[in-house]
């Protein structure tokens, strides 16, 4: 009997008021007629996790981790109850869960842990009953019987572990958008949605600011081939299929334009040019357990150098904690701190194959007048920070460039 299992998980702009969530319910009991078996993954109330970090912010500028997952795992918890009271509503037996009633267990961290095991057994059971269920995303337990959350967008990586654990057919990701676009439809107008895209592509453009999938999801539905569908809440019609890389795939040089505008640059300056300054430099942020992306070290000079690094903005209150104390450990002369940058990057499976693309990229921000402080490159992807005020230009710019607008 062909599988009828399907995982869907619902954003919080899906499920944003109480209209939204009737009709996400309407919309599971289509599909429980059609004879699915469903497992609902559902973030917070629409903006009610940044609501809830704004207040522990006012009361401390670095709230203390474990305190934050207490906090910010209560919006999921409402979100879940609620879509499973509009569902008895309509006559459809639903039951709801957090993260840790279903079995998902994390490591230590806090406020981006990683899941380590799924046991799935509650989910099981109330599937065999005939129930829908409704999981609670972006959290888990630890070990230790803490809360743990999951980070920014967690609840994807919940979806993805339950469609893997449970080996559904497929994993239907809702937004607000009705696919994965060329670009951001809000700046490029022109941007074109793709109909399919490769498990590799989705993942370097969700690690580079895409606000479609979260990075660490594509990672985990990459590693296990978990069959993705990207598609709107708002509408029927079909999303993007993410999948496997394919011949036709490779034929495209560019896949897709992204700019994330949530990374901070710090310098260290004055850094000592000595053998392992690095490795302190950079075993302390690990250590903190903040995520470094871009890294550039200058050529030395009368034995000194500046080390530069991009960290999110939402940890660089930590970062400067951090390094201060490895400013005074290594001797240097201090830290500079600039907010005021963004991130543009191109993303495709065609870069394997074609030379010239870092040129014309490189060629497009000259011809905007548009300085690049720092340059990343992988086999499928480049990343330039740039300042934050020409993002939206350098993103129609290079989005035109390469040709990827609507074609009519």
């Amino acid at each position: 009997m062909k599988n009828s299992l399907i995982v869907q998980k619902y954003g919080g702009s899906s499920v944003a008021n109480i209209d939204r969530i009737k009709a996400v319910a309407k919309r599971i009991v289509k599909y429980r007629r059609k004879g699915h078996s469903l497992v609902v993954v559902v973030s917070a109330l629409g903006d009610t996790t940044d609501e809830l970090m704004e207040l522990a912010h006012k009361l401390t500028p670095v709230p203390s981790e474990r305190e934050t997952d207490m906090l910010i795992s209560t919006g999921e918890q409402v979100s879940v109850a609620l879509l499973a009271m509009a569902l008895h509503g309509m006559g459809c037996d639903a039951i709801s869960f957090t993260g840790a009633q279903v079995g998902i267990v994390t490591d230590g961290s806090h406020t981006k842990a990683r899941i380590m095991d799924v046991s799935a057994h509650r989910i099981r059971q109330a599937l065999r009953r005939g129930r829908v269920v409704i999981v609670a995303g972006f959290q888990g337990i630890n070990a230790d019987q803490e809360i743990t959350t999951l980070g920014r967008g967690g609840s994807d990586i919940t979806a993805v572990a339950l469609a893997k654990t449970l080996g559904a057919r497929e994993c239907e990701i809702y937004t607000d958008v009705d696919g994965v676009y060329t670009a951001d439809p809000r700046i490029v107008r022109d941007a074109r949605k793709l109909s399919r895209i490769s498990y590799e592509e989705m993942l370097e453009l969700a690690s580079l600011g895409a606000q479609v999938m979260q990075a660490r999801s594509m990672e985990v539905a990459k590693k296990f081939s978990v069959p993705l569908h990207i598609r709107s809440s708002f509408n029927n019609k079909k999303g993007t299929i993410i999948s496997e890389e394919v011949k036709a795939m490779e034929e495209v040089l560019v896949s897709g334009v992204t700019v994330n505008k949530g990374e901070a640059k710090v310098t260290v300056c004055d850094v000592p040019d000595n053998p392992g300054i690095a490795a302190v430099i950079f075993k302390d942020l690990a250590i903190a357990d903040i995520n470094v992306d871009m890294i550039i070290q200058n050529i030395s000079r009368t034995g000194y150098t500046d080390v530069s690094f991009t960290v999110p903005v939402a940890e660089l209150n930590k970062t400067k904690q951090v390094v201060a104390k490895i400013v005074k450990n290594i001797k240097a002369k201090g830290a500079i701190y600039n907010k005021d940058i963004a991130k543009v990057s191109i993303v495709g499976v065609g870069m394997k194959s074609h030379s010239g693309v870092a040129a014309k990229m490189f060629d497009t921000l000259a011809s905007k007048k548009i300085n690049i402080n720092m340059i990343s490159t992988s086999e499928i992807k480049i990343s330039c920070v740039i300042n934050k005020k020409h993002a939206k230009i350098a993103v129609r710019a290079i989005h035109k460039a390469f040709g990827l607008g609507s074609k009519k």
